[in-house]
């Protein structure tokens, strides 16, 4: 079977069990994570999403998405 975004970011997912933006890029070379997430969610599979606060290197907080297969 060929890689693709979708194959690593499952493989990726059932290993680690959940990915956010910053990891996707890092660790998959996948920069537009919410539209593969849309995609595999669009073909059944369960992955939720929760809003976490994460600092920032300006000593503040921001909000992002982190996604786990369920």
């Amino acid at each position: 079977m060929r890689e693709t975004h979708k194959t690593r970011l499952l493989d990726y997912l059932k290993k680690y069990g959940s990915i956010t933006s910053l990891e996707a890029i890092r660790d998959l070379g996948n920069t537009r994570l919410s539209a593969t997430i849309f995609t595999l969610r669009k073909e059944g599979h369960k992955i939720i999403s929760n809003d976490i606060q994460v600092p920032t290197r300006w000593l503040t907080t921001t909000t992002i998405a982190k996604y786990t297969l369920v």
